[in-house]
């Protein structure tokens, strides 16, 4: 298969979507939680799901297969964001109880445990370096060093709300050159920084994404070809922002609730977002008013995640 797509959410069921025709090729059911998020090997030979508080890993290319092939425990809540190392070796994965694990694919334990010590919203690995960034329910974004096992950089952007507390961060990422680092809170506060020194962090800008009252910033991602940073939103809306200027290029608006999730392809020229209106939509970036150019239609509750790879390598 060349494309694959993939989404799923509060209904308990996992998708696969024709992406060019919007039919569903197959579904899967997660018996014991929402599905909250979704990654594919690099080699398109799994999937994995995160829920509360189990991973699971399904094999992609063999439909009669509905049970997974490997289940991974030792969370004790909600799996927040996972991601695979680039070839493969490892996934890695965040969660509400507070740790990062390193995951071993030939076993069903875990390898490693970092304490963040709060929830875990977001997780990214830098592909040039053994480090992973996280950022947390404190507010903080912290750096891993996979080599010592420890943490080298504890940030705190946005030290403190009207409430008195520090603002969650919702979403971390690197971009592909590793030469941008973003963090996104609670409140669409974007902060980014130049990442060379992973210990002394150079503040590069600092923005409101959303700025709808009462709006959250729910996830951010940097397209693979490092030019644009996509933002999603409870205003139901996602932004597209240029990584250099820092300018607002687009605003996607034609979901009807939250937006969850987005996901890039990899020649980053259409995008795949995922909504609380129960649907998935695929965007022409290249067109000019970056139209949705597809549907993806079935699921009962909110769409909470979507997981693509068309990549050729």
């Amino acid at each position: 298969m060349s494309v694959i797509l993939a989404t799923a959410g509060y209904d308990h069921k996992i998708r696969f979507w024709e992406a060019p025709s919007g039919m569903c090729s197959r579904t899967l059911r997660f018996t014991d939680s929402q599905v909250n998020c979704l990654e594919i090997t690099p080699d398109k030979q799994f999937l994995a799901a995160g829920g509360n508080p189990h991973i699971r890993l399904y094999e992609i290319n063999n439909p009669a297969m509905e049970n997974p092939v490997l289940t991974l425990d030792g969370h004790t809540s909600s799996v927040t964001s996972l991601g695979f190392q680039r070839d493969g070796r490892y996934l890695y994965s965040g969660s509400e109880d507070g740790t990062i694990k390193l995951w071993d694919l030939r076993s069903p334990t875990y390898s490693r445990s970092f304490d963040c010590r709060g929830a875990v919203n977001s997780v990214a690995l830098r592909s040039n370096r053994d480090e992973i960034i996280s950022g947390d329910q404190n507010g903080t974004v912290k750096i891993w060093d996979l080599g010592s096992s420890r943490c080298i950089n504890d940030v705190t952007p946005d030290h403190y709300s009207g409430a008195g507390k520090a603002v969650a961060i919702q979403a971390v990422d690197i971009s592909e050159d590793c030469r941008t680092l973003v963090a996104v809170s609670n409140h669409a506060t974007v902060f980014v920084w130049e990442p060379t020194r992973a210990t002394n962090l150079v503040p590069l800008a600092k923005f409101r994404a959303h700025t709808q009252p009462g709006s959250y910033c729910l996830h951010a991602k940097i397209s693979p070809d490092s030019r644009t940073l996509v933002t999603t939103s409870s205003d139901r809306t996602c932004k597209l922002w240029d990584c250099h200027t820092w300018e607002l290029k687009q605003v996607l608006n034609q979901h009807t609730k939250w937006v969850w999730d987005a996901v890039f392809c990899a020649d980053s020229s259409y995008l795949v977002t995922a909504s609380s209106d129960h649907s998935a939509r695929l965007w022409n970036l290249n067109s000019e008013h970056c139209e949705v150019v597809r549907q993806y239609n079935g699921h009962t509750s909110a769409v909470t995640c979507v997981a693509l790879n068309d990549s050729s390598v």
